[in-house]
């Protein structure tokens, strides 16, 4: 199962889709990180302004640093010690541009979609931890979209029972309910990182 599930969401993935799948944490929505379209419809899935930043998984500090234009020395050694969850906030995210009006945004596997990027052009990448998503991430090959499965402003999912028939109906596949027996039901932690490797906690 674990491996079929793999196949059938970086199948989604690559085409574009949405996909509804057990993270880490809590259930999660997500895409190709580098597809601005498919980006979009997540925020429209949501009803969030799609001013606000996402966080994506990779599946290693490689993949990371394919996206983001320098690491912190901090930031690596937070990844070696951390034994929960975490999210870390990377200056310097490497993305495409936001389209002019009228313009269609174009995907650049190279880049992360701008609109997965804060204002300040910084990024919250996760280095689950959790086999499936890991594999998953590592299979597609590129960074993807997690961001909270519900409505904005509604209260976060903690298992699949949670999750809103809404919610379901929009995502193109939906990853089997029984690989959430690794996800921990809690948000991570998140972790600002400056290139002076400074630290600043968002949320414990």
């Amino acid at each position: 199962m674990f491996t079929e599930e793999c196949i059938k969401a970086v199948e989604t993935l690559r085409r574009g889709g949405v996909l509804l799948y057990p993270t880490d944490t809590v259930w999660g929505l997500g895409c190709d990180a580098t597809d601005p379209v498919a980006v979009a419809r997540i925020f429209r899935i949501k009803k969030r302004s799609d001013s606000k930043s996402l966080v994506l998984l990779a599946s290693d500090m490689d993949m990371i640093a394919r996206y983001v234009k320098e690491i912190p020395e901090m930031a690596v050694q937070l990844v070696e010690v951390n034994d929960r969850p975490m999210t870390i906030i990377y200056p310097g995210a490497v993305s495409g541009a936001r389209p002019a009006e009228g313009e269609t945004p174009v995907a650049d596997r190279y880049s992360l979609a701008y609109n997965t990027v804060a204002e300040d052009g910084s990024v919250g990448i996760r280095i689950p931890m959790m086999d499936f998503c890991i594999e998953m991430v590592r299979r597609f090959g590129r960074p993807v979209v997690s961001t909270s499965a519900n409505i904005s402003g509604c209260p976060t999912p903690k298992d699949f029972s949670e999750i809103s028939q809404e919610i379901k109906d929009s995502a193109d596949h939906v990853v089997d309910p029984a690989l959430e027996k690794e996800s921990t039901g809690k948000s991570s932690s998140i972790i600002m990182v400056g290139l002076d490797s400074s630290i600043k906690i968002i949320r414990q």
